[in-house]
């Protein structure tokens, strides 16, 4: 099975100066319950439908599984997809050997800038930097499938 351990925090300071790159992404929902939400992201050329299950007790690693879906196709399935859109501006922010992602919100949330890290466990060390704030890891207000309400 597929395993996100992903860390999130909000961010109270300028990162922008930082950054090797951004990218824009409009992200749909299909499923958004409980167990489990199914979203499709479309960013540039690139459709990906990705499948999340919930967290674990206790934990912040939960089930993903990312497909690759023809442009074409994504268009039209993001007309099949419940109200509601998230438009957001990622930026990638090196850090010692990882790479935060950093979004900044539109529309409905903008002024919402949010980071997070992908560890490859639980227990990783990783850097804090000075831009970042209070950790939402868990807190489900903060989830993409919260945000589109």
């Amino acid at each position: 099975m597929a395993t996100e351990t992903e860390r999130k925090f909000l961010v109270k300071g300028e990162f922008r100066h930082l950054s090797t790159g951004h990218y824009e992404i409009l992200q749909r929902y299909l499923s958004i319950d409980p167990e489990k939400t199914i979203r499709l992201r479309i960013s540039g050329e690139t459709a990906l439908l990705t499948i999340k299950g919930r967290s674990k007790k206790n934990s912040f690693a939960r089930g993903e599984w990312e497909i690759p879906v023809p442009l074409p196709d994504a268009e039209e399935i993001m007309k099949l997809c419940l109200p509601g859109k998230i438009l957001k501006t990622r930026y990638l922010i090196p850090c010692g050997k990882h790479t935060y992602e950093v979004d900044v919100f539109h529309d409905k949330n903008e002024g919402l800038v949010i980071a997070e890290i992908e560890l490859s466990s639980e227990s990783e060390k990783f850097e804090k930097p000075e831009w970042l704030g209070e950790e939402v890891t868990g807190r489900s207000e903060y989830y993409n499938a919260s945000l589109i309400k």
